[in-house]
């Protein structure tokens, strides 16, 4: 990590960021647990303050999509979604914090950089190639996904449930990554290191 915050980093948003004392104690709250689980408190979380009360849809959101375990999908695979969506979108935010996410999940340091740069040239299973190739499509050509991709999707052994999930991950992801790109939101510098190649 370096010694110093890069420039680019320094910067939270291109919106004000409230004081975090000023805020509801619901989200005090829930920014010390961020805090104590992560050892930081997400970039997002901090830009998305702004509005109490679409934080709070975006916490439940986001909770009950990635991290909850009521979805067939496992938390790999949404975070690959996340990643291959957010690779189409050139979205940083999303790329730098999902692809972290997909190297903690498959204990492979270099999975989520090669997902972020081209996921055709990943060691994929069908499965997850079918999932990824569903995503990219329903983010390039949304209007031109149809029933045979779905077919796809259950050749590849996706069930209804899991097809409704995977869309659901694809869906968010589009529209976080363009309030990302809207609020000009920076990755926080931390996930740039975590789970790397260690050197020997």
């Amino acid at each position: 990590m370096p010694k110093e915050t890069p420039a680019q980093l320094q910067r939270i948003s291109g919106l004000p960021i409230p004081d975090p004392d000023t805020l509801p104690e619901d989200l005090q709250k829930y920014m010390a647990v961020c805090l104590d689980k992560l050892g930081m408190v997400p970039n997002v979380i901090k830009a998305l303050s702004l509005r109490p009360e679409k934080l709070r849809t975006f916490i439940a959101k986001y909770n009950e999509l990635m991290l909850s375990d009521g979805s067939p999908l496992t938390r790999l695979e949404r975070e690959m979604i996340a990643v291959v969506v957010s690779s189409h979108n050139h979205c940083v935010y999303c790329i730098t914090s999902h692809s972290q996410a997909v190297r903690e999940f498959s204990d492979d340091p270099v999975l989520g950089d090669i997902l972020v740069t081209n996921y055709r040239e990943a060691e994929l299973t069908d499965r997850h190639r079918t999932m990824l190739d569903y995503a990219w499509k329903m983010t390039a050509k949304p209007a031109e996904t149809g029933e045979a991709d779905r077919q796809a999707l259950r050749d590849a052994g996706f069930s209804a449930e899991e097809i409704f999930d995977i869309t659901d991950v694809v869906a968010y992801f589009n529209y976080t990554n363009r309030m990302t790109h809207g609020l000009g939101m920076q990755p926080n510098t931390e996930y740039f290191s975590m789970n790397r190649l260690k050197n020997a």
